[in-house]
């Protein structure tokens, strides 16, 4: 294995990891000092963007794990192509 692909997925796992407990801490601090926004005149607790956080940062967490399987493959390489949908 390429050790550059191990830190750069190893730096990506750490990302949504940070993402996850940056979501839980705000869902943490929202339920302690009880915040909450307006949103289109409605209150709205701030677990629930916490929340939100945490489940982009699970979603970030799973693209990440598919991601290594691609790029540990023999054949895979490195194209901008890749990046087109």
């Amino acid at each position: 294995m390429n050790k550059n692909k191990k830190l750069v997925m190893f730096i990506l796992t750490m990302f949504s990891v940070a993402i996850i407990l940056i979501g839980s801490l705000f869902c943490v601090y929202s339920l302690i000092y009880n915040i909450q926004y307006t949103v289109f005149y409605n209150r709205v607790h701030g677990i629930v963007f916490g929340l939100l956080i945490v489940y982009l940062g699970l979603r970030y967490l799973l693209a990440v794990r598919k991601l290594k399987v691609e790029v540990y493959k023999p054949t895979s390489h490195f194209s901008f192509h890749n990046f087109i949908k």
